[in-house]
């Protein structure tokens, strides 16, 4: 396990490499600059003042060069400055990062919690399937940006029970008012999976020769449920989890869009759109590392789960 920790940890640190210098190339190429930007927003400068803030900024220096001096000081922990805030990119990510983990992390967990739910109803009273499979096939079929708007229109703007958008200053019960209605639309476009599987799992797992031995030593529904299939149901179900990281981190910056909630994905609009390339670089970055890190973590655990995969 540990060997296949590091490797994984290796194949981790050469992608991101790799998604460095594709990101970085590509941003370069890109017609304009933030020197283009400054001329255009002031027309005083001359030719000479952008030839000047060019050479300061290293932006007269071929491409790879100045990839090397950028990934050079982003190991040495210097992140720079964010044009478009005008403050340190670490700084600026930082609370970011958190707000986008919190909605991540309340996500995965209400998804697969209800997930697990509804594939355990499904699996143990078969007459309640068809409603478990409406709801799995309605949190599938909806896009998770139509799904956000029309709970924003009938629980903000109609009910007036919850918050539109934003995030509260504060902590306690009004910043998890903020965050139900991001929750509930990220969640729900990954419960459809974890149900399925759960259900198709626990309905085998249920019919298994251990599970007829432990009802003939007269163990309870429940006591079968919760000890011996749940965590055979427990496996397949991080399949999805590690297959699904990218969709579900890329649905959270969706839905902090949306929801205009101060996280990775509103930050990284913001420096796209404002074409801070350092900031939008170092954000970009931090992204497909979470990523990553979630698909390791919900592999590892799976063969934890599952002594054969190890």
């Amino acid at each position: 396990m540990i060997r296949l920790l590091a490797g994984r940890l290796v194949q981790i640190a050469v992608t991101l490499a790799l998604l460095s210098l594709a990101m970085f190339l590509l941003i370069g190429l890109m017609p304009g600059d933030p020197i283009d930007l400054a001329l255009a927003g002031d027309p005083r400068l001359t030719a000479e003042d952008a030839a000047r803030m060019r050479a300061l900024h290293g932006l007269d220096q071929p491409l790879m060069t100045r990839y090397l001096a950028w990934a050079g000081s982003l190991l040495a922990g210097e992140a720079g400055y964010s044009r478009l805030f005008a403050q340190p990119v670490a700084q600026i990510i930082g609370p970011a990062l958190l707000s986008t983990l919190v909605l991540l992390g309340a996500a995965v967990a209400v998804s697969a919690l209800l997930g697990l739910a509804l594939g355990a109803l499904a699996a143990m009273r078969p007459r309640f399937a068809p409603f478990a499979d409406a709801i799995a096939i309605l949190g599938q079929s909806a896009p998770s940006f139509w799904l956000g708007i029309l709970l924003i229109i009938v629980f903000a703007v109609t009910l007036g029970w919850l918050p539109a958008g934003g995030a509260a200053e504060m902590g306690g019960v009004e910043a998890l008012r903020f965050l139900v209605l991001p929750v509930a639309t990220l969640a729900m476009a990954n419960l459809a999976a974890y149900a399925r599987h759960s259900a198709a799992e626990l309905s085998n797992v249920l019919h298994a020769p251990w599970i007829t031995a432990a009802r003939a030593r007269g163990a309870g529904e429940m006591r079968i449920l919760l000890h011996h299939a749940a965590p055979n149901a427990a496996v397949p179900v991080l399949q999805v989890a590690a297959l699904d990281a990218g969709s579900l981190v890329g649905g959270a910056l969706i839905t902090e869009t949306l929801f205009a909630r101060p996280g990775m994905g509103k930050l990284i609009y913001d420096a796209v759109m404002g074409n801070d390339t350092n900031l939008a670089l170092v954000a970009l970055l931090l992204v497909a590392l979470v990523t990553m890190l979630a698909t390791l973590a919900a592999d590892m655990a799976q063969r934890a789960l599952d002594p054969r995969l190890a």
